[in-house]
């Protein structure tokens, strides 16, 4: 059986991608928190990389689990919003979003982009660290593979949770 995006369009196979790439779709509007695929093609032993990122903020708790519970959860349960530095709230009093920092100041710094498009150059900031320490399995900043890339091999299946209830212990 296909895999399907949201929206009901079957998601195309591709070979898995050195780092995993912040792509714009049609109808993304920040902030938002995005699950993200690279499903193997028959490259690279059928293994495929997934991540949940706040790279373009928060909006929504998410949980990704592949492989019917063989793979890796990730993703981010709790709710950011609450935490969110007064500078990236989106909404009066309670939040209803948080931006990134890119988002929010169009800095090169905050944007891993110019002279700090490279993991060397960019760094995370103290407004991704609030981003990490919340949900320290998810990407915080564009360079963050390290502690947010996932893989499993002939995964078959992801089911992805929109905000769950609770916290479930492998995710803590």
């Amino acid at each position: 059986m296909p895999l399907h995006n949201m929206v009901g369009h079957p998601l195309k196979r591709r070979p898995p991608l050195a780092f995993l790439r912040r792509l714009r779709t049609p109808g993304q509007t920040p902030p938002a928190t995005i699950a993200e695929f690279s499903l193997a093609g028959g490259e690279r032993n059928n293994i495929d990389f997934y991540d949940v990122s706040l790279v373009d903020g928060f909006n929504l708790a998410m949980i990704v689990e592949g492989g019917k519970g063989r793979c890796a959860a990730t993703g981010c349960v709790v709710d950011l919003n609450q935490r969110c530095p007064a500078k990236l709230r989106i909404g009066e009093g309670e939040a209803a979003a948080c931006r990134s920092a890119c988002e929010a100041f169009r800095r090169p710094e905050y944007c891993c982009s110019g002279e700090f498009a490279s993991p060397a150059a960019c760094k995370p900031t103290a407004y991704s660290e609030v981003f990490k320490a919340a949900c320290p399995k998810s990407y915080s900043y564009a360079f963050d593979d390290s502690t947010s890339t996932f893989t499993c091999a002939d995964a078959g299946e992801f089911t992805v949770t929109f905000c769950p209830e609770g916290t479930p212990r492998y995710l803590k």
